[in-house]
């Protein structure tokens, strides 16, 4: 775990220099791929043998080649291509905020401060839009799976790039999406509506979740990645919010981290409320009874759990009343 941050900072350096493309083009020789890449053939050759040890590689007769997750998610050439993801995960301001977790233990505060990676309009969220979709699309999918046939009205909260209204719109001809999110952020999401050809189906609502008008009459209601950057009562009130823009019988569709009741299980849902800790001044992972009790509080009538198999994320339906 002491030197975690070198295999961190070894993938987001063969991203940059865009080692893992020039592989997956053929320049598998130490002094072919760094000419490719413009790097220097030592550096080359100890960062290539790197990645080999941490699995993104592997090595034959000095030639290298793509372990299977790196050829698809780290060669830019791949229609599910992430490396973008490193401008926000590896984002200066996230490597800050966890640069003295003790100080934050100690404060219980982000140590960013105000209201830390929420600050109305924060530019770290235009590196999300632009780098954490193709992370995002299989949850994408199985929500627009989850909405079934026949018109709707759906609303996209803090939509960031925009892809699972974006995806709806592609599964249901006859959906119309309003994205809400900052003026930045929603012009990432219209240029993905205009790319997958829905624009038409498609409007910006520009301004924050948390005081621009929602409107009303909605069918269905996205809320991905969202909640947890508030405390309980902070969710509460946009849920009320969120109860009102719906019509009677319309549903919720959350995305979440969702721990089990022991908050250590799964990994990856447990280990978020260290993420909202560090980033957020009061921000959590929420069980599912503590969300049963949220959207209960709000005026919502059920919400339940859809399994996403080994998928880091767990969706929540919830109904209105």
């Amino acid at each position: 775990m002491m030197n975690a941050h070198v295999a961190t900072q070894a993938l987001r350096g063969g991203v940059e220099l865009g080692l893992f493309t020039a592989i997956g083009a053929g320049h598998t020789s130490v002094e072919s791929l760094a000419a490719n890449i413009q790097a220097s053939e030592r550096g080359t050759r100890i960062l290539a043998d790197y990645l080999c040890v941490t699995g993104l590689l592997t090595k034959a007769n000095d030639h290298y080649a793509l372990a299977p997750d790196a050829a698809l998610f780290l060669d830019s050439r791949s229609p599910a291509y992430a490396g973008l993801a490193t401008r926000f995960l590896n984002h200066p301001v996230l490597l800050q905020a966890a640069s003295n977790i003790a100080q934050v233990v100690r404060t219980g505060k982000s140590i960013l401060g105000g209201e830390g990676t929420i600050e109305d309009e924060s530019p770290i969220w235009v590196d999300f839009a632009r780098g954490m979709a193709p992370l995002m699309m299989p949850f994408a999918e199985i929500i627009a799976g989850l909405v079934g046939p026949g018109p709707h009205r759906v609303l996209d909260v803090a939509a960031g790039h925009g892809m699972f209204g974006i995806q709806i719109a592609i599964q249901h001809p006859e959906a119309h999406i309003a994205a809400l999110d900052w003026p930045a952020v929603l012009a990432v999401a219209a240029e993905n509506a205009q790319h997958f050809g829905v624009a038409d189906r498609w409007t910006g609502i520009p301004g924050s979740a948390l005081n621009v008008d929602y409107g009303t009459g909605y069918d269905v209601v996205l809320l991905t990645n969202f909640l947890h950057h508030f405390d309980e009562a902070g969710c509460v009130d946009i849920l009320r919010r969120v109860h009102a823009s719906l019509q009677p019988g319309g549903r919720v569709i959350t995305l979440e981290f969702v721990p089990n009741p022991d908050r250590v299980t799964p990994p990856s849902s447990a280990a978020f409320s260290m993420t909202m800790m560090l980033n957020t001044p009061s921000g959590d992972a929420y069980t599912l009874a503590q969300y049963e009790t949220m959207f209960s509080a709000a005026g919502f009538e059920s919400t339940h759990l859809i399994p996403t198999g080994e998928l880091p994320e767990q969706i929540l339906v919830s109904i209105r009343r």
